[in-house]
């Protein structure tokens, strides 16, 4: 039982970032000082050029003969990015752009799926578009570079924490020309975490993802959504590796205040929340959070997988809701 836990806890985490994320077993010591607030937000902006070539966080260089504009997206971050800079894929596997404050479902549903899903993009499909520019993420769909090589330009991207989104949309805003559309997200989501990180709650949070009762705890450092919480309330949750993760038990210890809760589904038919399937443990209805009606089921698309600047706004403007 406890192997196929294992399995599970890892297949969620591979499909959410392309790495492992959380596992099983226990760590000793986290402590409290885990996810420190940090640096207040410099709300600065600095100006954006247009630019034919950008150097990714590997110091890998990315080329484009000229501004791209058939774009096809890998991971829900292209296609927050995108809309950011006001501009649509041509083909996206994620849902993101349904969410009422991207595309909605009217608009995002006349954009083509690539089939295979998130984990295995087939190739084919992705070429048929005639895309000038294909992004996704590096230890996910880095295997699909040298078949796409020599067709199109694969741009592989692997944000760590807000910082590293603003970086890719200052990059995307390059080849793409959208440089004032850039400089204004990047100042919108800014000064929106600067607001909110002037009044954080007292309370603690915690934010859990699965597709099961076999569940993740999202930390900073491996999730982009989770590295903003220590600005906004008490987060006391670190990262344990691809050995370890937190069990009802210490996380009932922690007396969390506020639990926001990610269902995640990668194809097929959703058979109930993840909160709801929690709550067949006992310790579950002993925890602060759910005795007190304070567990948000949240979108996982935007919350999870997002990770752009249009995503990690909405979340931060849902989170400090719930955090008051």
């Amino acid at each position: 039982m406890r192997t196929r836990v294992c399995v599970v806890r890892r297949l969620v985490a591979a499909a959410l970032a392309g790495t492992l994320l959380a596992g099983c077993g226990t760590a000793a010591n986290d402590g409290d000082a885990a996810g420190e607030k940090g640096e207040a937000t410099d709300i600065r902006v600095a100006p954006i050029a247009p630019a034919r070539t950008v150097t990714d966080g590997k110091g890998v260089r990315i080329t484009t003969a000229k501004p791209p504009e058939r774009i096809v997206c890998l991971v829900a971050l292209c296609d927050d990015m995108l809309v950011e800079l006001g501009l649509a894929p041509v083909a996206t596997n994620s849902a993101l752009l349904a969410h009422p404050r991207f595309l909605g479902k009217a608009r995002a549903a006349r954009i083509p799926q690539i089939p295979g899903g998130f984990l295995s993009p087939e190739t084919e499909a992705v070429l048929s578009h005639r895309p000038d520019l294909v992004i996704g993420l590096a230890d996910t769909h880095g295997r699909l570079a040298p078949a796409l090589k020599g067709a199109t330009v694969f741009w592989p991207v692997q944000p760590g924490d807000w910082r590293d989104s603003i970086r890719h949309l200052r990059e995307l805003a390059a080849l793409t020309g959208r440089t004032e559309q850039g400089e204004q997200a990047e100042r919108r989501f800014r000064e929106k975490l600067a607001r909110a990180e002037q009044n954080p709650s007292e309370r603690t949070s915690l934010i859990v993802f699965g597709s099961d009762e076999n569940f993740g705890v999202a930390t900073p450092g491996t999730d982009v959504t989770a590295g903003l919480f220590p600005k906004l309330s008490h987060y006391p949750w670190r990262s344990r590796g691809a050995q370890g993760s937190y069990s009802l038990e210490e996380i009932l210890a922690r007396e969390v205040d506020v639990l926001f809760v990610e269902t995640l589904s990668f194809g097929g038919a959703q058979d109930g929340t993840l909160s709801r399937k929690l709550a067949k443990n006992p310790l579950w209805s002993r925890i602060p959070a759910v005795r007190e009606g304070r567990v948000y089921e949240v979108h996982a698309e935007v919350w999870a997988k997002g990770r752009g600047t249009r995503s990690l706004g909405i979340v931060i403007d849902e989170a400090t809701a719930k955090l008051r």
